[in-house]
């Protein structure tokens, strides 16, 4: 199936053109470091390895939460270089990943190796964030969101 014929199989919920998270990646010199270590925080295994197992992964990816959101695990080797123009590394976003408890889920983080990134911040009522740079030098941003809750069903995750 051609990607024309899948997306004219998907009849969009918006007409906004960004319509949902697809797949965040992040970086690592070694993948399979990277991979146990996300296992170890995440609790799951990666659903997807390129090469297959058992070659040494070059991209492992998870599927996460309510929506099965995948996180991908690239070797830093093919990681985006610095900005054409401006000869420096291009700004990066952070993207939060919703939890339950950030206080919580930041120990385990730091107690994992993750290192302080920015400290929890209530954004506004029901919404709180918190980031860690991993041991792989990726920014990991956590947060409580009321506005997520709502959109699956009003219950902790």
């Amino acid at each position: 199936m051609s990607i024309n014929e899948q997306s004219a199989t998907v009849r969009p919920a918006t007409t906004a053109p960004l319509r949902g998270l697809s797949t965040v990646n992040v970086y690592a010199d070694d993948v399979a470091a990277a991979q146990r270590w996300y296992t170890e925080f995440l609790g799951v295994e990666p659903y997807f390895f390129n090469p297959p197992q058992p070659a040494p992964p070059v991209y492992v990816e998870f599927r996460l939460g309510d929506f099965q959101h995948e996180l991908g695990i690239v070797d830093r080797r093919f990681a985006p270089g610095p900005a054409p123009d401006a000869g420096a590394p291009a700004a990066q976003p952070i993207t939060y990943w919703h939890v339950d408890d950030v206080e919580a889920v930041l120990a385990r983080l730091l107690e994992l190796g993750a290192s302080p990134h920015q400290p929890i911040v209530e954004r506004g009522p029901g919404f709180v964030t918190a980031s860690v740079v991993d041991p792989f030098g990726n920014v990991l941003g956590i947060m409580f969101n009321r506005h997520f809750l709502d959109m699956v069903g009003g219950g902790a995750a």
